[in-house]
C-alpha cells in the first residue's frame, strides 16, 4: 500500500539588525514622567545598540524561546517579533546593556561570570516592579500595567497571598518605588546565588523556605528562576564569587537609594568607570558605610 508523503517547505527565516530609531516603540506615553526610562532609551541611542528582527513576523513564544536558549550577552542584538517593542522591553534590554558594559571581565574575550549574569537579570527585573509602582497612579491604563499586574497576581495568588495582600503590596511598590526596586533586586540577587551551586531539591526547597518571610517572596516564581539558574548552568560558567558583582551588589545594598547609584555611575555617564576604579569605588562606599553604622567603642 503506497504512502502518500507531503513535503513541508519552510524558507529560511532571515534576521534583519535594526537600531532602535528604526522601531516602533508601543505604549511609551505611559513612561513619559519616568524620565530614567528617557535616559535607558537614550543610551540604546547613543551605543548604536541593534535589536534582530525576522524578515516574517514570529510568534511570542518562538522569540522567548530564541533568546532564552540562544541569547549571548557578548552579541548585541535582542531578538524581537516583529519592529513593534514595547517600552519596558526597551528599559530591560537597557539595563542589561549596561550591565554587560559595567561587569564584563577584564580580560578580553573571556565569559562573563554566571554571578555578573544573575545579577544583570535582577536589576533589569527589578525596574519591572520599579515601573509598576511608578505607573499605577500616573497611567492606570498602561499596557504594561495591563500584562504585568495580573501576571503577578496570578503568581501571588499561587504563593498563598490574599487579594488583600496583594492589594497592599502593589501600595506599597507604589507609594516607594525605589525601595521596592532594591528590595526586590537584593532578594533575587540573593535567591538566584544561593540556588545556583546547590544540587538537591531538599536543599533548594529549603533555602527557598528561608526567604519566604521577605515580603516580595510571593512574587519570585513570577520571574522564572529557573530558566536564569539553568542558563548560567548550561553556559559551564564559574560558580565562582565575582568581585566586581558582589561590589556592586554592596555598594547598591548601603546606598541611599540604590537606582541614583546606578544612574549616576552606569546610565549617565559616556561609559561606566573602569573595571579597577568601579569595584575600588564600590568596595569604599561600603566600608564608608560600614564606619558611619559601626557602634563608638
Amino acid at each position: 500500500m503506497a504512502v502518500d508523503t507531503i513535503t513541508v517547505y519552510c524558507p529560511p527565516v532571515k534576521l534583519r539588525s535594526l537600531t532602535l530609531d528604526e522601531l516602533t516603540i508601543e505604549d511609551e506615553r505611559s513612561f513619559r514622567h519616568v524620565a530614567l526610562y528617557g535616559d535607558l532609551k537614550q543610551v540604546l541611542q547613543r551605543d548604536g545598540y541593534r535589536f534582530r528582527v525576522p524578515d516574517v513576523e514570529a510568534s511570542w513564544d518562538r522569540v522567548v524561546f530564541l533568546n532564552l536558549t540562544f541569547w549571548n550577552q557578548s552579541e548585541q542584538g535582542d531578538l524581537i517579533p516583529s519592529e513593534h517593542i514595547a517600552a519596558d522591553v526597551v528599559a530591560h534590554v537597557a539595563w542589561h546593556h549596561l550591565a554587560h558594559r559595567a561587569l564584563a571581565p577584564a580580560s578580553a574575550g573571556a565569559p562573563p561570570s554566571a554571578e555578573s549574569l544573575l545579577l544583570a537579570e535582577a536589576i533589569a527585573s527589578a525596574f519591572d516592579l520599579y515601573l509598576v509602582g511608578r505607573l499605577l497612579g500616573h497611567a492606570p491604563n498602561a499596557e504594561f500595567l495591563a500584562t504585568q499586574v495580573p501576571a503577578m497576581a496570578e503568581a501571588a495568588e499561587a504563593a498563598g497571598l490574599s487579594d488583600a495582600g496583594f492589594e497592599a503590596l502593589l501600595a506599597g511598590v507604589s507609594a516607594d518605588p525605589e525601595r521596592a526596586f532594591e528590595d526586590l533586586r537584593a532578594l533575587l540577587f540573593d535567591v538566584t546565588t544561593a540556588l545556583r551551586p546547590c544540587d538537591s531539591m531538599g536543599g533548594a526547597a529549603e533555602i527557598l523556605a528561608g526567604f519566604d518571610a521577605h515580603r516580595f517572596a510571593p512574587l519570585l516564581h513570577h520571574y522564572e528562576l529557573s530558566n536564569w539558574i539553568l542558563s548560567t548552568r548550561a553556559s559551564g560558567l564559574s560558580p565562582a564569587p565575582d568581585p566586581v558583582a558582589r561590589a556592586v551588589d554592596a555598594a547598591l545594598r548601603s546606598a541611599p537609594v540604590a537606582l541614583d547609584w546606578l544612574e549616576q555611575r552606569w546610565v549617565r555617564p559616556p561609559a561606566p568607570l573602569p573595571l579597577a576604579a568601579q569595584t575600588a569605588d564600590a568596595a569604599a562606599q561600603t566600608a564608608d558605610a560600614a564606619a558611619q553604622t559601626a557602634p563608638e567603642p
